[in-house]
């Protein structure tokens, strides 16, 4: 019975996050080089799955923290982050002293960015977990978050490598400060679209 409710966690992890991946190898490539960069990411990874475990675990209750009117509007998060990186890679552009100064200070996303995008990108997750959650009693939630919670670290691991791959990171490297903005802006659009805020 327990392996069965693994087997499940792990695949509904997987299913709701796939997308994860590809946005942890642009924040881990992003920090290349910084110290203490990877630690920041998966914190604020960890952070924004909390934050979604921690909404669907209240829906599932009863308890609605976030309305589903509001849910839509997520989306403006990774769009402004999107935009402010867009915004940094178009400055930096402009002056390539300028740019190596402000990765050095930088050192990547902060925690809070990353937790940001991870929670705003989470909706869909959420609307996913409410129902099982509240059907699985409280050994089977909590069997799901402990297992969900340990993918996290392998989704992590999984971006991490991605991002180090000599050609992926040749790649990310040249094209990343391009890629991140259109994938966040990208994200935010979708979910603003999807989610139909301001009437889109």
């Amino acid at each position: 019975m327990n392996l069965g409710i693994i087997g499940q966690a792990a695949g509904l992890f997987a299913v709701t996050n796939i997308d994860d991946i590809l946005i942890l190898a642009l924040f881990f490539s992003q920090g290349a080089g910084h110290r203490g960069s990877a630690r920041r990411v998966v914190l604020g990874q960890y952070l924004g799955f909390t934050g979604i475990l921690a909404v669907a675990v209240a829906a599932a209750f009863g308890a609605t923290f976030l309305p589903d009117s509001v849910m839509p509007y997520l989306g403006l998060l990774p769009l402004a982050l999107g935009l402010k990186a867009a915004w940094q890679a178009w400055k930096n552009h402009q002056d390539t002293e300028r740019d190596e100064e402000g990765q050095a200070k930088e050192g990547g996303p902060s925690p809070l960015e990353v937790a940001a995008v991870t929670f705003a990108n989470g909706g869909d997750n959420i609307g996913v977990y409410v129902p099982v959650f509240a059907t699985a009693g409280m050994g089977g939630m909590s069997l799901h978050a402990t297992v969900f919670l340990v993918l996290v670290a392998v989704w992590c691991l999984a971006g991490r490598f991605f991002a180090t791959r000599p050609v992926i990171a040749r790649a990310l490297s040249r094209w990343g400060h391009i890629l991140l903005p259109v994938v966040l802006i990208g994200i935010g659009l979708l979910i603003l679209i999807e989610g139909g805020a301001f009437g889109l």
